[in-house]
């Protein structure tokens, strides 16, 4: 079942141990602007997924992260949220799956769903045309052949 939370309020995602992120609710308009990222569309046709999800993610990321917790600089003192910022974050890899798998797979599992094939519309297989030729019928084997060949 799904379940629509009609609240715009930001949540706190525990990312990594030490580490949280204030972020929007993943919303289809903050999907569709993450979209029509600059980054996005400057991608060369030939990039390949791990390219284009890298960007998407840096891409969302940057207009869902509101503040966060648990992220300093050199020294361990206490960062402000910027875009740079929020791009190092994800370019070191459990941050990356965490934010991808805890944060971004919610929408694509929704995605996905959308994407399968409606039923004919009297059943499964009722518009489904035939590709394989029938089977041929059964050779009598054993003791039915020696039955068929005495009688």
């Amino acid at each position: 079942m799904l379940t629509l939370d009609l609240t715009n309020a930001p949540r706190w995602l525990d990312l990594l141990p030490g580490v949280r992120l204030q972020l929007r609710p993943l919303t289809t308009a903050l999907m569709v602007s993450a979209r029509s990222d600059a980054a996005i569309q400057a991608l060369p046709p030939e990039a390949g997924p791990e390219e284009l999800a890298m960007i998407m993610a840096k891409a969302v990321a940057r207009r869902a992260v509101l503040d966060w917790e648990g992220v300093g600089d050199a020294e361990g003192n206490p960062v402000p949220v910027t875009p740079e910022g929020i791009d190092a974050l994800l370019d070191i890899w459990p941050a990356f799956d965490a934010f991808q798998s805890a944060y971004v797979a919610k929408w694509l599992l929704l995605e996905q769903e959308k994407n399968v094939s409606a039923p004919s519309p009297s059943g499964g297989s009722a518009g489904a045309i035939a590709t394989a030729k029938p089977a041929r019928p059964a050779k009598a084997t054993g003791a039915r052949a020696r039955i068929a060949r005495r009688g």
